[in-house]
């Protein structure tokens, strides 16, 4: 894989095993061996992400772990995280994830009603064979492994699946999908796929679930064709970064769009 560095690989399973803990720039390239500088560089270059960036969201995936598997109030969970303003963390997971901690707890009951009606549904986005290329992301999605569900993919702001993707489909079925009138900026392509046989807390805990992201950002300029993309979904690896938006939001939107 081109930019991968097996010593980032370590310095990741280290971050997990000790998130607990004051994790600074100095004692993680003291890990590596490396100057701060060289480490940031190379970390941002495999993940994506800059270390204290990917740091936190590796805490806010553990609030979402926490909320779902736990009894503890949403206030001891920020606590444990590292968050000591109660409404801070309410505020910083309501952006991250999409929805505020106490309605992901509260989500439950509705991946089962989503699931079941995109099941039934007939009616999905149309996709077209003859769409302009200007100010439009097109591209087609494969696997690795045999799949059967549907497929959650969005152009983000950011390097990592996080908040509500300024645009953002579901598909039925591999193959291809289009964003058209994408407005001229910056954005990182992602997609997860959900089986039609998964748990609910597998899906609001998306750690197993196959996923593909684009490593180059996409430009998006006016008057300026953007090349096909490729994606190829694929079970999690090590530097992928978590997936904080929440699944059941999507699903609950894209029904929306398409029954309204």
């Amino acid at each position: 894989m081109t930019g991968h560095y097996p010593e980032i690989d370590g310095v990741i399973t280290y971050i997990h095993q000790h998130i607990n803990e004051e994790l600074s720039l100095e004692r993680l390239a003291r890990y590596t061996a490396y100057s701060p500088f060289h480490f940031t560089r190379i970390f941002k270059k495999q993940t994506g992400l800059p270390p204290h960036y990917y740091i936190s969201s590796i805490r806010l995936q553990k609030s979402k772990d926490l909320l779902l598997q736990t009894n503890l109030s949403v206030r001891d969970i920020g606590m444990e995280i590292g968050q000591q303003s109660l409404g801070t963390f309410t505020t910083r997971f309501t952006e991250r994830v999409g929805v505020s901690p106490a309605q992901f707890r509260n989500s439950t009951r509705q991946v089962s009603s989503h699931l079941e009606s995109l099941q039934k549904l007939t009616k999905w986005e149309k996709l077209y064979s003859s769409v302009s290329a200007y100010n439009c992301v097109h591209g087609t999605i494969q696997a690795q492994v045999p799949f059967y569900g549907v497929i959650l993919v969005g152009l983000f702001s950011r390097p990592i699946p996080e908040g509500l993707p300024l645009y953002g489909t579901l598909l039925s079925s591999l193959g291809d999908f289009h964003f058209t009138d994408v407005k001229p900026g910056t954005y990182f392509l992602m997609a997860t796929a959900v089986n039609w046989e998964m748990r609910t807390n597998d899906i609001l805990l998306p750690h197993t679930t196959l996923r593909a992201r684009s490593r180059q950002p996409i430009v998006v300029q006016r008057d300026s064709a953007v090349p096909q993309q490729q994606l190829t979904l694929h079970k999690p690896r090590l530097d992928d970064p978590p997936i904080l938006v929440s699944l059941p939001l999507l699903m609950h939107r894209f029904l929306q769009s398409v029954t309204s």
